[in-house]
C-alpha cells in the first residue's frame, strides 16, 4: 500500500487507503485546522522525535460505546466514596505535561514531544480539545484529555498519580457522554487494559461510517462541544 505525502493544502486522502498498520501519511503540519480535518476524517498523528509527521488510520479501531462501560465492584466502590473531585478543562497544560512526563519517567519513548503538546494546546484554545481532571486534598491526582467532535470524543492519552484515578475519570467521562447523546468515544490501537473495562474493537468501515452517520467524514461539520466546569458526584 502507498504512504501518501501530505503537501501545505488542508487535504487528507482517503482513510480507507492506509496500509495493513495503519499508516496512511507523512508529513503535512500540525495546524489547528489540519488536526480538526484529521479527526473528523478517523485520522490521527502518531510519531516521536525521530520521525516526520505520521497520520494513522488502524484497523481495527478500539472504541467505547458509552453505555457498554464496565465498572468493577472495587471501582464501583471507589466511585461511590467519591474519593476524587472531577473537572473538566481547569488544568489541559497540567494534563497533557503529566501524560508524557509518566511514560518518560518509566523509560519509555512519547509521542507527545514538544510540539504535540503544542499543537493540543493550540486545539483547546480552539475549543476543541479538553481535560478531565481528578483532584484530591487540591493535588492533581490523574487526568486525561481528548478531541471533542460533535457526538464523537476521541481520546488520546491519560495518567494517574493516585490509585485508579484514571480509571474513575474514564467510566465518569463515558457515563456523562452517555447522557449527552454521544455515539462512542475513540480509544485508537486495541489495548487489553480498555477491553477489561468494556472497550471493543470495530473494524475501520465501521468506524468511518459511526463518523459519517454521526455528522462527520468528508462531507460533515466538525462541531465544538462545551462541557462544564466540573462533573458533580450526581452526574457520575
Amino acid at each position: 500500500m502507498p504512504v501518501f505525502r501530505l503537501t501545505e493544502d488542508l487535504v487528507f486522502p482517503d482513510p480507507h487507503l492506509a496500509g495493513p498498520d495503519g499508516l496512511l501519511a507523512i508529513g503535512g503540519d500540525l495546524s489547528v485546522g489540519r488536526l480538526v480535518l484529521a479527526y473528523q476524517n478517523g485520522i490521527f498523528p502518531w510519531y516521536d522525535a525521530r520521525q516526520p509527521i505520521l497520520w494513522w488510520s488502524p484497523d481495527p479501531r478500539c472504541v467505547f460505546f458509552p453505555a457498554q462501560v464496565h465498572v468493577s465492584r472495587r471501582l464501583a466502590r471507589l466511585m461511590r466514596q467519591k474519593t476524587y473531585h472531577l473537572t473538566f478543562n481547569q488544568a489541559f497544560d497540567r494534563v497533557i505535561k503529566a501524560c508524557a512526563e509518566v511514560r518518560v519517567h518509566r523509560g519509555e519513548g512519547t509521542w507527545l514531544i514538544p510540539e504535540m503538546q503544542a499543537a493540543y494546546q493550540g486545539l483547546f484554545e480552539a475549543g476543541y480539545a479538553h481535560s478531565v481532571e481528578a483532584w484530591q486534598d487540591g493535588t492533581l491526582a490523574g487526568g486525561l484529555y481528548g478531541v471533542a467532535l460533535g457526538p464523537f470524543f476521541f481520546g488520546e492519552s491519560m495518567f494517574h498519580e493516585r490509585t485508579n484515578a484514571s480509571k474513575v475519570i474514564l467510566v465518569a467521562l463515558l457515563r456523562y457522554l452517555q447522557r449527552q447523546g454521544f455515539v462512542l468515544f475513540d480509544c485508537q490501537v486495541p489495548n487489553p487494559h480498555l477491553f477489561r473495562m468494556g472497550a471493543c474493537p470495530i473494524d475501520r468501515d465501521s468506524f468511518l461510517r459511526h463518523l459519517s452517520t454521526g455528522g462527520l467524514g468528508p462531507l460533515g461539520k466538525a462541531e465544538k462541544v462545551v462541557f462544564p466546569d466540573r462533573l458533580s458526584a450526581a452526574e457520575r
